[in-house]
């Protein structure tokens, strides 16, 4: 299973330098998981840059993976992770949503650059 956190997301949309290294998480829907919490940091920053139908538009495309809900438990799971690692909210709930699914990250976020079942590409 693979996660794609926002800042892969944002960088396979606007076509960046970076955006080859998510193309083959993010061609593998059965294999992807998507956080609720990266649909709504995508849409908050396409809306922002863009436009709401470009915005909507980004949203459609990764509801092609899987969509997990933040649950009870994974927000108590995400508590302690942001505490561990001192990482901000977001973070800490897309790792604990990996964790969850036992899955892998993929990212160009350096909040994740030293953690484990991470696969860190740094900004260009």
């Amino acid at each position: 299973m693979n996660i794609v956190d926002s800042s892969g997301w944002l960088a396979y949309f606007a076509d960046e330098p970076n955006a080859k290294h998510f193309l083959t998480p993010l061609n593998d829907t059965d294999s992807l998981v998507v956080p609720t919490v990266t649909i709504y940091e995508v849409f908050k920053v396409v809306l922002r840059e863009s436009s709401e139908n470009e915005a909507l538009q980004a949203a459609v495309a990764m509801q092609k993976g899987r969509v997990v809900d933040l649950t009870a438990s994974m927000a108590i799971a995400a508590s302690k992770i942001s505490l561990e690692h001192k990482i901000p909210m977001a973070d800490s709930i897309i790792l604990a949503t990996a964790k969850e699914f036992e899955a892998t990250i993929w990212t160009q976020d350096s909040d994740f650059m030293n953690i484990d079942d991470v696969k860190y590409f740094p900004k260009k």
